[in-house]
């Protein structure tokens, strides 16, 4: 530690050595170069283009004198990254990594559907690699996450759900590919999820019935 505050001291020093002998003249002529390239690692081409085209659109000057809060703002607000670092590589380039969003689920906003990421934010995106469920209601976004995270947390496959349907009361109704449905009540906890789980492996259930969980520590089986 001594050693490190050492080489820190002598740095400092001859950085004051040098800036104490740089006359008016020399302050005037120095020059610094723009920012001539930057990389962006973990998104597709035309995403990336995109984030390009608006870190570019801050005329940035030189890798010194970056406004930090716009340039961290415009990638925040990129619905796609979740994660990001960003390496300066002196003299003019920067390499920004991402990590790209998952996708978790579609929801109908206004009539416009949009991809839900594991971010929280909602991506203008029909498109998706994987088959995702379908979210019908209002809820907030932050409840989506909490339902998919005590799902992960439980035996339940979170990719055997076809629909999820929130209700006003702050309850939801899980709909799988087989067409089951399971209404789930408001206070929702894995050790609920294990129980239906298990319960529909010891019996055999035909297409299109229902399983009334609402009721604690019972299970119903309903007729459409």
């Amino acid at each position: 530690m001594h050693q490190r505050k050492s080489k820190k001291i002598l740095i400092y020093f001859f950085l004051l050595i040098l800036v104490g002998s740089i006359n008016n003249n020399s302050i005037n002529n120095l020059r610094f170069e723009k920012v001539k390239k930057i990389i962006i690692f973990g998104l597709d081409e035309n995403d990336r283009k995109i984030l390009l085209y608006n870190l570019k659109n801050l005329d940035l000057k030189n890798i010194f004198f970056i406004n930090k809060k716009s340039f961290q703002n415009i990638i925040e607000n990129n619905s796609l990254v979740e994660e990001y670092n960003v390496i300066k590589k002196y003299p003019y380039s920067i390499d920004i990594n991402i990590k790209k969003t998952k996708f978790i689920a579609r929801i109908n906003e206004n009539g416009k559907f949009f991809l839900i990421g594991n971010n929280g934010k909602l991506t203008d995106k029909n498109n998706s690699e994987k088959q995702l469920p379908y979210i019908f209601g209002n809820p907030e976004i932050k409840e989506v996450l909490e339902l998919k995270k005590i799902i992960d947390q439980s035996k339940i496959e979170y990719s055997a759900i076809k629909s999820l349907y929130y209700f006003k009361s702050n309850r939801w109704d899980l709909k799988f590919y087989n067409d089951i449905v399971i209404k789930l009540p408001e206070e929702i906890k894995k050790e609920t999820l294990d129980k239906i789980f298990d319960f529909l492996q010891d019996i055999k259930l035909e297409k299109k019935k229902i399983l009334d969980a609402r009721i604690k520590n019972q299970i119903i089986i309903l007729n459409e």
